[in-house]
């Protein structure tokens, strides 16, 4: 089969996207690099939180037998410049599409496919993980490209907590094993939820995270409506079908925190969590608690990744995770090779004023800890 015998269309309608759940499953479940944001359940309902009307464009490819074998989940971006996007936001880690893994001819027509709908716009792939689905669709673009480097993840190999204690030094792990000891001598016991009880278990969620975070900066997104209703639209099904988890923790009765980690074959990734703030007043260590027991979850199928997702916080660096970087692939036809460059440019400018910001207040706060000297660089 060559890519001409395949045949493409561009879905635009919002209820026949919901429509394609079945068939669109059925090829997240064939290419092996899918994540779970590249899941139906949770693209749709981004799609119903955060779409905007006339913007769909889902760019299909079939076989002749009308299998679906490749899937780019696009929308018109907003702004003066024409560009095409991939569904998911900045609430997604990784974003990509869907290529069938049996069907190597599918990339190059999905790439045909694309330039085809991008028409004159340029069209901006963010966030895609190393390894990924459209680096193929990068590979056999016919025009001009950039590829650029985009958010950074943390992550750890899929072992048991044993397993992660032998990376940090031996010291810091006798310390971690005397805060399990009293996570268990407190008698907190996690319950991974079942579908039905996700809804109610995901409110939990989201009022411990606000709680958890109040007075110190809550990522405003996270406690919004269309945020709420997002969730519990994509996650019952994904818990349903074993792309996500949910658990809790109860302490004496008392749900004390709880977490959702989604799930794909080869990876887990602890997405959202949120944590009574008495537990930290009980010296209670939230993040290994839930590393202990995502880690004891993300072991089982099979997995080789457990990913800690977007960000380099402290927490995350004390367990020696490997940094990994997401990628921005950048693709334009041939006339529209000015607003491509035009846009890589201005990322390129935004990159280097994020890093020059960095190192003023790395030098800041540097100067800040010398003899004789104030906070602003006074003495």
């Amino acid at each position: 089969m060559t890519p001409r015998t395949l045949r493409t269309e561009i879905c635009r309608d919002e209820e026949r996207f919901g429509g394609l759940a079945a068939e669109w499953t059925a090829l997240y479940g064939r290419c092996s690099s899918a994540t779970p944001f590249q899941s139906h359940s949770w693209l749709h309902s981004w799609w119903l939180s955060y779409g905007r009307p006339g913007a769909l464009r889902v760019v299909l490819v079939r076989r002749e037998s009308g299998e679906l074998v490749a899937a780019a989940p696009l929308m018109r971006a907003g702004g003066p410049l024409p560009v095409l996007t991939q569904l998911g936001g900045t609430i997604t880690d990784f974003t990509d599409v869907l290529l069938h893994d049996d069907c190597p001819e599918a990339a190059s027509a999905l790439a045909r496919a694309l330039a085809r709908a991008a028409g004159g716009a340029v069209v901006d792939l963010r966030e895609v993980r190393p390894g990924a689905a459209s680096e193929q669709v990068f590979a056999h673009w016919r025009g001009p490209r950039r590829r650029l480097p985009d958010s950074l993840c943390l992550e750890l190999p899929a072992v048991p907590m044993e397993g992660l204690l032998e990376r940090i030094p031996s010291g810091k792990a006798q310390r971690v094993r005397a805060k399990l000891r009293k996570l268990d001598a407190l008698g907190i016991d996690s319950h991974v939820v079942t579908g039905a009880e996700v809804p109610a278990a995901l409110d939990r969620l989201l009022k411990l995270h606000q709680l958890q975070w109040q007075g110190r900066g809550v990522t405003a997104e996270h406690t919004s409506r269309r945020f709420a209703q997002h969730l519990t639209r994509a996650v019952r099904p994904m818990v349903e079908r074993g792309d996500a988890m949910v658990t809790e923790f109860r302490l004496a009765g008392d749900v004390v925190a709880a977490d959702l980690t989604l799930m794909s074959p080869r990876l887990a990734g602890g997405y959202l969590y949120g944590a009574d703030p008495a537990l930290r007043a009980r010296k209670v260590d939230v993040a290994t608690m839930l590393l202990r027991h995502g880690a004891r979850e993300a072991g089982t199928g099979g997995r080789a990744t457990l990913s800690m997702l977007r960000g380099t916080e402290a927490y995350k660096q004390h367990w020696r995770p490997e940094a990994v970087r997401n990628q921005r692939l950048m693709l334009a036809g041939r006339r529209t090779a000015p607003l491509l460059w035009l846009r890589a440019g201005a990322a390129d400018g935004r990159r280097w004023a994020a890093r020059q910001a960095r190192e003023r207040a790395w030098v800041g706060r540097a100067l800040s800890r010398l003899p004789g000297r104030t906070p602003n660089g006074g003495g």
